[in-house]
């Protein structure tokens, strides 16, 4: 499984060969440099670790400095594995989004948007206890009974409340590539993708 770092970009759209609308994700994938390979003698595994998206020399620590030296690049931000990769690669080799071709169909992992701490109707779509009247002026978003009384005396694990919401590792899978753009290091794909604009994804082949 090959696979490069990216950026989500914004949203845009298309029209399909049919004339159908299509909602697109745009993201700067690459170039990544390869800073290091792991092999099963050296590091019990193998694997290659890809750097993406520049950093300043005065905000990397000396160790990494170090690091980025040795695969003769400049300090970068994000640092990934790719435990597998079709090709075999050296130290300071660039993957680019040269990788992909329209129409292949990828996976795409990312953090959702965070939303803090959100009721029940937000974070699983209850839809409250009712209608606001005989008195009912504060309970249309309320969670209603936890169905625990004596007996089991507890609220069981597992059971849905209010709480913390997004913020989580997200991968969504069968995703078309739409279009390449190499020249810019874009790639357009089909549909949504987790994270805000800014945030950094991993594009699996």
């Amino acid at each position: 499984m090959s696979g490069i770092i990216g950026k989500k970009i914004g949203m845009t759209s298309f029209f399909g060969a049919n004339g159908k609308y299509i909602p697109c994700t745009v993201i700067e994938a690459g170039p990544c440099v390869v800073t290091q390979v792991k092999t099963n003698d050296k590091d019990g595994y193998e694997a290659l670790q890809l750097a993406f998206d520049e950093k300043k020399e005065k905000h990397t620590s000396n160790a990494m400095k170090v690091h980025f030296e040795k695969a003769k690049t400049t300090p970068k931000r994000k640092l990934i594995e790719f435990r597998s990769f079709e090709e075999s690669k050296n130290l300071g080799d660039v993957i680019t989004v040269d990788l992909f071709a329209e129409g292949d169909i990828i996976d795409v992992v990312g953090t959702s948007k965070g939303k803090g701490f959100q009721g029940v109707v937000k974070r699983h779509g209850f839809g409250g206890v009712g209608g606001s009247t005989h008195g009912q002026h504060d309970r249309q978003r309320a969670p209603g009974s936890l169905g625990a009384s004596s007996d089991p005396s507890r609220v069981m694990k597992g059971m849905r409340m209010a709480g913390r919401t997004g913020g989580n590792r997200v991968k969504l899978q069968n995703i078309e590539v739409v279009k390449i753009i190499a020249e810019k290091n874009l790639i357009i794909v089909k549909g949504s993708v987790a994270g805000a604009k800014g945030s950094y994804l991993i594009i699996e082949k």
